[in-house]
């Protein structure tokens, strides 16, 4: 599937990195270090700007190598691109560490994956078919 794209930053269009990668790295559009104190949050521009066909979105998702080296998420994860919006993608960067963090110009920061997904219609009614996990929550799987 091809894609359209305008890049208006000086880092290169996010490529897979290996055959079997799902996700692309997006890299700060910055012209300046960006300092992140322990749990503080700043909004970063990537630059780009994309045109997705109906029916698939762009999830913006953290960097494992950002996650467990650092200390940087993000918020809202996975953070969804619509196929119908057209501004710039930017991606919400916390710092989950006990120190500052220091993102730099060009630094990958996250990752993008395209994904297909169906809008459903709703049908109201009034009972659930039932299955043997019921109404069971959080953990409920894991008892046996």
């Amino acid at each position: 599937m091809r894609v359209k794209i305008i890049n208006q930053s000086s880092n290169p269009l996010p490529k897979y990195e290996t055959v079997g990668s799902a996700g692309m790295d997006l890299r700060a559009n910055t012209t300046v270090s960006v300092t992140l104190l322990p749990l503080e949050r700043a909004l970063i521009p990537t630059g780009l700007f994309i045109e997705l066909p109906n029916g698939y979105e762009a999830q913006i998702r953290p960097r494992s190598g950002l996650a467990a080296k650092r200390g940087l998420t993000m918020l809202n994860s996975p953070g969804t691109i619509d196929s119908d919006y057209r501004g710039e993608i930017k991606c919400i960067v916390v710092n989950l560490s006990n120190e500052p963090q220091t993102i730099e110009p060009g630094e990958r920061i996250a990752q993008m994956i395209i994904a297909r997904y169906e809008q459903v219609t709703w049908l109201e009614v009034e009972t659930l078919e039932d299955t043997e996990r019921g109404a069971g929550g959080f953990g409920s799987t894991g008892k046996k």
